[in-house]
């Protein structure tokens, strides 16, 4: 099995190397690209750095901001021109432990989609309030409902894809900039009758930089769940 790590960074200059040095203590054989989008405050420059003393680590340089599913459908691309056989979506801040992939990856035999899960049994967010606690679970329950979906953690941005299933997916025809890219390709997994299992995770909110969910994001995703769920059969 050959792993590529995408990690999509907007100013992670704090936390960028700290990130990519953990991921490979516990997954020393995975690939990691960093897909850039032109950050002030020099996480480029880290992640070169990074690249020109690691051959694991390659740099997709994009010349300005276009959001996370532009920033992932552009790594797939580049990613599915070498002979990956699994896709990871992982967070350059931390929120994302290296030690859950390590689980996560055992699960990708049998499965086409493995999602880390914060709202399963055994899942569970450190350092959130119990206001956005509540927002992200009535987010994902109107999702989930909408939509018809038996995943619960439908905007997770922590998974594994297998080849098999991006190779299937129209990633060019995404409409998601923000967050609901999650969201849209879990519907469009499941619309392919794709084998998915959620895994626990524990997701550790960020403690350095600065997080890029806005009201802007929110509003994207409240609005393409609707009109994709009242499209639905």
């Amino acid at each position: 099995m050959k792993t590529l790590v995408l990690m999509p960074t907007y100013n992670e200059a704090e936390t960028l190397e700290k990130t990519a040095k953990e991921l490979f203590n516990f997954n020393p054989t995975v690939d990691l690209m960093i897909i850039d989008d032109n950050s002030p405050d020099g996480t480029g420059a880290i992640a070169d750095r990074l690249a020109s003393s690691d051959k694991r680590v390659s740099v997709m340089h994009r010349h300005k901001r276009e959001g996370l599913g532009a920033a992932y459908r552009a790594g797939f691309q580049r990613g599915l021109t070498s002979p990956y056989s699994h896709f990871v979506e992982m967070d350059a801040d931390g929120s994302h432990r290296p030690v859950d992939l390590k689980l996560m990856l055992e699960s990708v035999a049998q499965n086409d989609l493995v999602v880390g899960s914060r709202w399963i049994d055994g899942g569970e967010v450190s350092n959130w309030s119990k206001l956005r606690k509540a927002i992200s679970k009535t987010g994902n329950r109107y999702a989930r409902f909408l939509l018809k979906s038996q995943v619960a953690d439908m905007t997770s941005g922590f998974r594994v894809y297998s080849r098999g299933l991006l190779e299937k997916l129209p990633i060019n025809e995404m409409q998601a900039h923000g967050y609901a890219f999650q969201v849209e390709m879990t519907m469009r997994a499941e619309a392919h009758g794709a084998a998915i299992r959620e895994v626990p995770i524990r997701f550790v909110e960020r403690d350095g930089g600065k997080s890029k969910m806005s009201f802007w994001i929110v509003v994207e995703a409240f609005w393409l769940c609707t009109k994709w769920g009242l499209r639905k059969p």
